[in-house]
């Protein structure tokens, strides 16, 4: 659907990406609400934009923008009207409209081509009019940018951090070395610029060429989870890539490292080359950390001993050594480890410790990187849990991560910090962790170096237990409780190199929680998954799949792949009736009933929190993040748009062009069920 009209004002508008809310006429006199990314637009612009109408179940209905242009006023009302917007510096409305009654159609034609014409303005003189003349072509260029960029694959969200980064001269500064948007934007699609440096011309041993192919192999392998990369399998992968000259990749390797753009740094005999803002990162936390570690004791807590026995009585719990051991080193360090698997009692020691130091009258503050880990670390402990975005008060930026390396955070107000699954924790959320704490504050992480490392780049908790720079305590013993879980027995004899299929490792009163099924055959594993899922553990432990039961597996793609067993478990659980709506987005089918994810973060999306309540209460807010998990509650042709119950209780609202947002999640993959 395309319509053409006037911007009237804005309702909401994002400095950041441009994401705008804003009242639209159309020509038809329409009054619209429209909403998307509009980038270095004001009040009173002239917009054709693409897209459709959706209902929105709190703002009624919206046009949502796919695309947008921004063309030049076709009338002298519509020009009165862009200049009485203020958008211009010094033209008002009143000067607005005697700039149109003195040049009416002529008026475009003057800004344009003979500015200095406007001092026939009264109160304009010809240095005024000059710069005039120059602002308003200025922002007529800017625009422009946005449909430039499109060829490279850049949407409008990404546009304006182009713009802020090059000025406006972005588009012949692109054409002169595209590969400069590698620098900008974070992920971007390395071989489509390529391609396009290619027809326009650029040399294959172009220096820019080979040095945007250096830096976007120190990015691939952040993006899987390197922080650094050997210098000679970095210029192996970048002639493969870019097919040069190993002296041509060595020559600019040296270039980049003198401006600084890279780091090299000699380990022995091996040369690690960073991405610049990632070696200054993994430096900004290590500093922090050492300067944490070796200030004075300040929290430090006389008598522990005897508070520790306190806590015994008031728990009434018999404390292990070890965990006594890990108590203790929390008082006398600043900075502590304490790692171990799961039933080995990391929640004993964090629930002691809570209470030995609140009664104290010290703040403790306790935080994990996902809302999954924050709500269990509240459950267990009965205490507040933050994620640590939250905590820092973090949010966009995160999004540009390179970028936002040096960006100032919160500082946090706390005497103890106590960080849980610690393995979780990325170089970025790291970097804005040590940033935001004082010198004084004790520092507890917690987590098990055995789980999945991060999803970004960077393995902190493991690399700062094998540096032996801080206080670590390893618990290995499972307690009683725990060693009745089969599971938890398990998991620590895979760490240990034991089979797990050992019935002498189990407590005499073991619960039935673990079974292994010994398949080989791709056919048959997925009918195992499926029968297990539909309907044998129903009736084994009255386990219903959409409550208590998730698929993992390790990878997307082939047969035992997300993308596969998704289809395999809709089809099983959740089958086409007539009485149940369905919604055809690309090769996926989305059901009324289907367990859904959100793959990308949204700042922006609506959600609500117990409206159906009886109190008439409810809550509300804007966001849905990457890793959460609900269910198609209702598919609504007529509003186009999808009605998601997510499973810690917030609904939300999907239009149908938004849907690209989420995928199935009978089956996820395991670094997905890291993030929920």
């Amino acid at each position: 659907m395309e319509i053409k009209g006037i911007v009237e004002e804005f309702i909401y508008q994002n400095e950041v990406n441009g994401y705008t809310i804003a009242v639209f006429t159309t020509e038809a006199q329409e009054v619209l609400t429209i909403v998307g990314y509009l980038p270095f637009i004001s009040v009173g612009d002239t917009l054709k934009l693409e897209g459709k109408m959706v209902i929105h179940q709190e703002y009624g209905e919206q046009f949502k923008i796919d695309t947008f242009e921004k063309l030049m006023p076709e009338s002298a009302v519509a020009l009165e009207k862009y200049l009485a917007s203020g958008t211009i510096k010094g033209i008002g409305p009143a000067t607005a409209k005697k700039i149109i009654d003195t040049f009416g159609e002529e008026t475009l034609s003057v800004f344009k081509l003979e500015p200095l014409r406007l001092a026939e303005i009264k109160g304009i003189s010809k240095d005024r009019a000059y710069e005039i003349g120059e602002e308003f072509n200025e922002k007529w260029e800017v625009w422009q940018i946005v449909n430039f960029l499109e060829q490279f694959g850049i949407g409008a969200n990404n546009s304006k951090r182009v713009y802020d980064a090059l000025g406006v001269d972005a588009v012949e500064k692109i054409q002169e070395n595209p590969y400069i948007l590698v620098d900008i934007v974070y992920g971007i699609n390395f071989h489509n610029i390529d391609r396009i440096a290619m027809q326009i011309g650029v040399p294959m041993d172009s220096d820019y060429r080979i040095a945007s192919g250096i830096k976007y192999a120190l990015l691939v392998a952040s993006y899987n989870g390197n922080t650094c990369v050997q210098k000679e399998n970095l210029v192996d992968y970048v002639k493969s890539i870019l097919e040069v000259t190993q002296e041509s990749i060595e020559n600019n390797l040296i270039d980049l490292n003198v401006k600084s753009e890279i780091v090299m740094e000699e380990k022995g005999e091996e040369v690690w080359v960073f991405l610049e803002p990632l070696y200054r990162a993994e430096k900004n936390i290590a500093d922090k950390l050492i300067a944490l570690r070796d200030d004075e004791n300040k929290k430090y807590i006389k008598n522990f001993e005897k508070e520790i026995k306190k806590q015994e009585e008031k728990l009434d719990i018999v404390l292990s050594e070890k965990q006594r051991d890990a108590i203790q080193q929390i008082n006398e360090h600043n900075v502590c480890i304490i790692t171990g698997g799961p039933g080995t009692g990391k929640t004993t020691i964090i629930k002691s410790m809570i209470e030995i130091f609140k009664t104290q009258g010290k703040k403790v503050v306790l935080c994990a990187p996902t809302g999954r880990a924050a709500k269990r670390m509240s459950e267990t402990t009965g205490e507040e849990a933050k994620t640590i975005h939250r905590l820092l008060e973090i949010g966009k930026f995160e999004e540009d991560k390179l970028g936002s390396i040096d960006t100032n955070i919160t500082p946090v107000d706390a005497d103890i910090i106590v960080v849980d699954e610690m393995s979780m924790v990325d170089i970025f959320m790291m970097n804005y962790l040590t940033k935001a704490i004082f010198l004084g504050t004790k520092m507890v992480f917690v987590g098990d170096p055995n789980q999945l490392p991060s999803v970004g780049p960077g393995s902190i908790l493991k690399d700062m237990i094998e540096s032996k720079a801080f206080a670590t305590i390893s618990l290995t013993q499972i307690f009683r409780q725990a060693a009745k879980s089969k599971i938890i027995v398990n998991s620590h004899n895979v760490n240990k190199g034991i089979h797990f299929i050992g019935k002498k490792d189990y407590a005499e009163d073991a619960e039935d929680d673990f079974y292994y099924v010994n398949e080989a055959n791709q056919d048959k594993i997925i009918h195992q998954v499926v029968s297990l899922s539909k309907d044998r553990l129903k009736k084994y432990g009255n386990y219903e799949f959409f409550k208590n039961i998730q698929v993992l597996t390790p990878t997307k793609k082939g047969k035992l792949g997300t993308r596969e067993l998704n289809t395999y478990l809709q089809e099983a659980l959740n089958p086409k009736i007539d009485t149940v709506q369905e919604k055809s987005y690309g090769n996926i089918i989305f059901r009324e009933g289907d367990r859904v994810m959100q793959i990308k973060n949204n700042y922006d999306i609506y959600w609500e929190k117990g409206r159906e309540e009886e109190s008439g209460l409810f809550e509300n807010g804007r966001g849905v993040f990457n890793g959460e998990i609900g269910r198609i509650s209702y598919i609504d042709y007529e509003e186009k748009q999808i009605e998601i119950a997510f499973d810690d209780g917030k609904v939300a609202w999907y239009a149908f062009s938004e849907l690209d947002q989420l995928e199935h999640a009978y089956a996820i993959t395991i670094h997905k069920a890291q993030r929920k």
